[in-house]
């Protein structure tokens, strides 16, 4: 059996490896020109419940390890005039430790057979052929067909339509994303803010958060709950204008904390959050399956890769289980994917609306009071 995934993101790249791991063999089409094609996006905290896991069924523990940058799990909120309203330390038991989005996939390519990945592979379409197998169709016109077709390729999957009508929906808010480089010598107010983890600064409808990256890097995700035609009338093509748009939103808030937006040394990336329905699943389709986001899209709530990563490995665990019986692995697999992503999508949104409070709400003291009874029962509420 060869397993034919769609997608070279962290889902797919951990199906690969797992299934290399139990002698499984696997192709991996991707869209990208090259692995460096773009940047990876910034960091990930991956949770020792799923995103862990499934690194460790990768075989890969101990390169993730040298992966991690110490003290990033320290977070703190502020208000909006600068004052420091909660900080937990980074004491290493936090169980999410942060590493790099780029490097973490880089590990998983580099522990693949080479020429496991074919790069600029674009798919336009996908269809179910007489026998139950799958034709996939690349933008060059050249097609594939497999009896084992796994879509691994995200938020806009051409393999979803094979399984369901369920299409993303704008979920109405934004992210706003920007980089500071050299933040201590060159943006040291901003980067005494941020401190040596994570900021959040609340507020409704609308908030700053920041991580400090690796190289003394700071990354601003400017969270703003608007319509889309609303970031349509922003030219992001001019990006001082951008910025300083996006900045009147926050007109009156602390100095160091605007200055995340306009002091940026890269231009202003727009973020539109996109969610599939929260548990409309599907029938069993023969020798088709879905993982991470082109399963179970969900508004922002730090588990994507984490579940990403999870289908991935039980993905691969189960073909492994059930040798020369596809469809009883496929089956195992969503029995415990469905219910999975429908209960952290819920809890997703539950926790999202702690930022959405009404005019004169304490949104700060709302979101803290939830984050001091995670720490204590590890949920938000």
């Amino acid at each position: 059996m060869t397993v034919t995934i769609i997608g070279a993101g962290l889902g797919g790249l951990t199906l690969a490896r797992v299934l290399h791991v139990h002698g499984i063999p696997a192709t991996v089409y991707e869209a990208e020109a090259s692995p460096m094609a773009r940047t990876q996006g910034g960091m990930l905290d991956i949770h020792d419940y799923n995103g862990q896991l499934a690194v460790e069924a990768a075989g890969l523990t101990a390169g993730f390890r040298e992966l991690i940058l110490e003290g990033r799990q320290a977070m703190r909120v502020l208000g909006t005039d600068g004052a420091l309203l909660f900080e937990k330390a980074d004491d290493g038991t936090g169980g999410r430790p942060e590493v790099q989005r780029g490097e973490l996939r880089q590990l998983l390519l580099d522990s693949l057979p080479a020429g496991t990945v074919h790069w600029g592979h674009k798919v336009t379409g996908a269809r179910t052929l007489a026998d139950g197998r799958h034709e996939v169709t690349f933008a060059d016109g050249a097609t594939v067909v497999t009896s084992l077709l796994v879509g691994a390729d995200g938020a806009w999957s051409k393999i979803r339509p094979l399984l369901t009508d369920a299409t993303p929906e704008y979920t109405g808010e934004a992210f706003v994303e920007i980089y500071l480089y050299d933040a201590d010598t060159r943006h040291p107010a901003a980067a005494r803010a941020v401190g040596g983890g994570s900021l959040m600064v609340p507020a409704p409808d609308k908030g700053i958060h920041a991580h400090r990256e690796s190289g003394d890097t700071l990354h601003t995700y400017v969270s703003l709950t608007r319509p889309l035609e609303w970031f349509d009338a922003i030219d992001f093509t001019d990006p001082a204008a951008a910025a300083a748009r996006v900045a009147a939103e926050f007109d009156g808030w602390a100095p160091e904390l605007t200055a995340l937006i306009t002091d940026g040394d890269t231009a202003p990336v727009l973020r539109p959050h996109h969610t599939l329905p929260i548990g409309r699943w599907w029938d069993r389709v023969p020798g088709v399956a879905l993982v991470g986001d082109a399963a179970h899209l969900m508004p922002a709530n730090g588990e994507g890769a984490n579940l990403a990563m999870l289908d991935g490995a039980e993905l691969g665990e189960a073909l492994a289980a059930h040798p020369g019986d596809v469809e009883a692995a496929l089956a195992a697999y969503e029995r415990a994917m469905f219910p999975r992503a429908e209960k952290i999508a819920a809890e997703g949104v539950e926790f999202g609306e702690l930022f959405t409070g009404e005019e004169g709400e304490d949104t700060a003291r709302v979101l803290i009071d939830a984050f001091t009874t995670f720490l204590e029962t590890g949920r938000a509420s």
